[in-house]
Order: structure tokens, then sequence, then C-alpha cells
């Protein structure tokens, strides 16, 4: 049983299944819970994906919870059509994986995000991968959990390089950029890993041809919803030549920093119309000697790369 605890909190599509997997094939941490959110799927459907991928994994103790469904500045949450273009419609590239046997949980998603923070305080790792919604809600309804959580590393952002639904706004914080803001002018300490680094990391039907040679039912049903990220890609992005592991290097990143390289700012999400949703530093904020946010801006790519494949590899060797 590893020290730290981890908390995914994941709108759970292609990429949040492989920061699952990640997670479950780190060994220094437990991973004690998810929360979903919405984004690339609804907040339900996400929630299933992630249970069914847990059971691929043979993974049967960890909890689900169904966080919030839409962003804090509306009553309903529409999903873009470029997240099923990019996902499949069922969010987990049209790969059939059988119904999960277990249920989500009853609880109260936030509530046990702060449950865990008062029972694990520094030991704890939050791994927010899609909007900031239920985090946000977390600290409107207990602030004393931004100076005792261990460790949030978010996936979101892009501050040295354009945006990827506007030229400045990256998707996870365009669904709702006031929660973002609320969580990053908090007393909360973070770690951005954002477009700047996470569209360096890829992975080509190389790697996931390592997957289908195990010959194992998680290596074959993860290297059919990676190819359909793939192919995504190829129609989205063509000059990337690959699919980008934008949530399991935020997790890489939680657990071991060395992979990226930061500069420390105090940063605010802007929610005018005209550059809604942009990471900048805080101009109201430049002179404090005192920084909460970590901004990944370069990345050591081929030490993450052998990590990735060798913890998912091994796992996916046993499932």
């Amino acid at each position: 049983m590893a020290q730290k605890k981890m908390i995914l909190d994941l709108d759970t599509g292609i990429d949040d299944a492989m920061a699952i997997a990640y997670a479950v094939a780190s060994p220094e941490v437990d991973l004690i819970g998810i929360i979903g959110s919405y984004g690339n799927v609804y907040v339900e459907d996400g929630a299933i994906n992630s249970l069914k991928i847990l059971e691929l994994l043979g993974v049967t103790d960890v909890p689900v919870y169904v966080g919030l469904s839409h962003s804090s500045e509306s009553d309903h949450f529409d999903r873009m059509p470029i997240s099923a273009q990019i996902h499949g419609e069922n969010g987990i590239g049209e790969v059939e994986l059988p119904e999960p046997t277990r249920p989500v949980e009853t609880g109260d998603a936030i509530d046990f995000l702060i449950d865990s923070v008062k029972q694990y305080g520094k030991d704890l790792i939050l791994v927010p991968t899609g909007p900031l919604t239920n985090l946000d809600a977390a600290i409107k309804k207990d602030p004393s959990i931004t100076k005792e959580i261990g460790n949030v590393t978010i996936m979101g952002g892009a501050l040295t390089v354009p945006g990827n639904v506007t030229n400045v706004t990256e998707a996870n914080i365009q669904q709702d950029a006031a929660a973002a803001n609320r969580v990053f002018i908090s007393p909360l300490h973070l770690t951005m890993v954002g477009l700047d680094v996470t569209l360096r990391t890829l992975l080509t039907k190389k790697e996931t041809q390592q997957w289908r040679d195990l010959g194992t039912k998680s290596g074959e049903a993860f290297a059919d919803i990676v190819d359909y990220y793939i192919k995504a890609y190829e129609v989205t992005s063509p000059d990337l030549h690959g699919c980008a592991l934008h949530d399991p290097f935020a997790v890489g990143v939680a657990i071991n920093p060395d992979f990226v390289q930061c500069l420390d700012l105090n940063m605010y999400v802007t929610t005018d119309d005209k550059y809604y949703g942009r990471t900048i530093g805080d101009p109201a904020r430049l002179s404090e000697p005192e920084t909460n946010v970590k901004v990944a801006v370069n990345a050591n790519v081929d030490a993450y790369l052998k990590e990735f494949m060798s913890r998912l590899g091994g796992l996916f060797k046993q499932n």
C-alpha cells in the first residue's frame, strides 16, 4: 500500500482512459477514487466509461462518483461535435466494453473530495483532467482544503502555445473559465500541465501495436481505443504525427515532477468575451513575491514515454 493517495477527476474519453491505466499501474500511489466530469462526454457516460476501464484492468475496488454535470455559469451542458469526432460517440473510440458489474457511487462527489483531503492531507494527489467545476465547488464548500491538499496537478490551459478551442483557449479551461479562474486565484498551489507540454508527448500505432502483440484482453482493447484516437488526430492535427497524451501526462507529472520544467507564476483565467478562457499571468499579482502556480513549459518526452510504455505494458500483460 502506497503512502500517497490519488483521486482522478475525469471526463472519461480516450486519453482519460490512459490516465486511469497510468494511475493503476503506478506503485507510488493508490488510486482511491474517480470523480466524473463533463466535457469529452456527458458526466453520466464518463462515469460508466471509468467503471468499464477499471474492470478491463482488473480493478474492482476503486469507487467512481458522478460529479457536477455542467459549468458553474450554465444550467446544462452540450457536448461539442468535435469531442465525438475525437473520442467516438461512446467516448472510448467506439470500442464496446462489457457493462460494468457495479454501479457508480450514490454519495456526493464533492463531499468525497473534501473528506479525502481531510483524511489524507498532504499525502493526497488530485489530478483534474477535465473542467475545474468539481474542484471549484469543493473549494467553495470548504475553502480550507486549498491549504491542506498535498498536490493538485491539472491538465488544462495554454501559456506559450495557441489553444485548441480558440487561439488562446484550451478545451478544459474553456468549459468553465469562471470556475478555473476561481481555482487559479485561490490560495491553492497547483501545477498546470497544458498544451505547452502535452502536445509534445505523442503516441503512434507503433506503440499501440506493442499492446496488441501482448495478446491480452486489455492490451487489444486499449490498442483499438487509442488507434481510433490516432486516426482522429490524423484528421484534426495531421502535423503532429500521433495522438497527444494529454491526461496521462498530467498523471505522470503529478507522480514525477521531473518530467517537466516549470515557470512559477501567479495566474488567472480571463472571462471576457474576446479572450474567454485564456490562462495567463495575473496582472493584479505581478509584484507578489510568492507564486501559487507552476506552469509546465518544457518536457522530458523520452523519459516519460519510456515510463508510460513500461507501466501500461506491464499492466496489460496481467489482464
